[in-house]
């Protein structure tokens, strides 16, 4: 394992520990051997999902993990209540935040935000002859700009789960979700009709963080792009 950094590697201008937002789920465990290249090692348990702790310390005393729902990781660190993150492109889409910049993408939680819709019905009329369609998604604003960008006025039913019930029930047309393997989708008689945006996950700053202590935050840049050089 690598051995954690020094906080003198981190500048003269850190004081207090900076804080890494990490998100809960599937991509907590695929970001493990990243931040172990990166000198990061985080109390055991912040990877136990059972653990009510959500702020977690490391071997290095300025650095602090916390952890939180995936969605959430962009408004944390965009906010500057955490000075980095890791975040899937899918987030910063939606959100959009100015506050936040992107450095660099880590290759991880590979998938796709992708419009989908019932077995029986795809193919069955051309989109780009609608007028108006009716979506469900907790991707309000990717699916109206997609169907924008198209001249279709998307109307948009905000869900966070269950996506997949939505056309059979009849609440929408299709839906826009992310999509890894397709399994859940085929489960529920839905298939892919079309790939809006590929999605990783990426290291995200605060962008006045960046600004106020540069030497502390762009240390952290530095380790995270080597542990990807080191992969």
């Amino acid at each position: 394992m690598t051995a954690p950094f020094p906080a003198s590697s981190l500048g003269p201008d850190v004081t207090t520990p900076l804080i890494l937002a990490l998100p809960k789920g599937r991509i907590l465990s695929e970001c493990g051997p990243l931040l172990a290249r990166a000198g990061i090692v985080p109390a055991p348990d912040y990877a136990d999902e059972d653990s009510r702790r959500l702020r977690f310390p490391t071997e290095n005393p300025m650095l602090d993990v916390v952890r939180v729902r995936p969605f959430d990781v962009a408004t944390f660190v965009a906010f500057g209540a955490a000075h980095i993150g890791i975040c899937g492109a899918d987030v910063l889409m939606e959100f959009d935040y100015p506050e936040v910049y992107a450095p660099l993408d880590l290759g991880i939680g590979k998938c796709r935000v992708s419009v989908a819709e019932p077995r029986e019905t795809a193919g069955s009329d051309d989109p780009s002859r609608w007028s108006e369609v009716r979506v469900a998604s907790k991707y309000p604003n990717i699916a109206r700009r997609h169907y924008a960008s198209r001249g279709i006025h998307a109307e948009v039913v905000h869900l966070n789960g269950a996506m997949e019930l939505a056309p059979g029930l009849g609440l929408c047309r299709v839906i826009v979700d992310l999509v890894q393997t397709g399994s859940t989708l085929k489960a529920n008689g839905l298939v892919e009709t079309e790939v809006i945006a590929g999605v990783t996950s990426r290291l995200i700053v605060n962008r006045s963080a960046l600004k106020t202590q540069p030497e502390a935050v762009g240390a952290w840049i530095a380790r995270f792009r080597a542990a990807l050089d080191q992969a």
